[in-house]
């Protein structure tokens, strides 16, 4: 099961330094986001990003900006639920596509349109993100579609995760999980 960390919208304001954080998931992590839905300097917040994390072997990936992922030779993008009909465009700059959905419907329609994994969420309560869709429709999604689905939403202990390997899911993804770090 892959684990998924996504920056927190803080990354670049915190108190407490960017590399210690990437030192602390540097083994607990197989794929980063770097996700900052309200900054006005993205693109030189996403190159500080990357350099300041190219000696991790985790892979790194950019949030909707699929030209900027391949500019800066992540591995992939993550794409909003807004943003389908940019998976093909992604897919045809070599990038590993992750999308994010909210229901059965927009699983189907990313696997159609060749996403290589959706994030389905939330999964546990979580705030401002609405009613969770709970372990159960998590696993009614992994047996009912063939991509990869990456559980999201709520995660930020070692019991969720328990609960959501039980899935079988290909991993989950999570902010607060991972902001554990000294």
């Amino acid at each position: 099961m892959i684990k998924y960390a996504i920056t927190d919208p803080s990354f670049f304001n915190t108190t407490k330094s960017k590399e210690s954080y990437l030192k602390s998931i540097q083994n607990r992590v197989d794929y980063l986001l770097f996700r900052d839905k309200s900054s006005k300097n993205y693109k030189s917040q996403a190159i500080e990003f990357i350099n300041l994390s190219k000696d991790y072997n985790f892979k790194k990936i950019i949030h909707q900006d699929y030209k900027l992922a391949k500019e800066l030779n992540t591995f992939g993008v993550h794409l909003t639920s807004l943003q389908f009909s940019d998976i093909k465009k992604a897919k045809e700059l070599g990038l590993f596509v992750v999308i994010s959905t909210h229901s059965f419907e927009e699983i189907k329609k990313a696997q159609a349109f060749g996403a290589d994994a959706v994030t389905f969420s939330p999964i546990f309560a979580t705030p401002n993100k609405g009613k969770p869709k709970g372990v159960e429709a998590l696993k009614k999604a992994v047996e009912s579609f063939n991509i990869k689905i990456i559980a999201l939403g709520g995660i930020v202990s070692s019991k969720h995760i328990a609960m959501i390997k039980e899935t079988n899911a290909y991993g989950f993804a999570s902010i607060r999980y991972f902001l554990n770090y000294s």
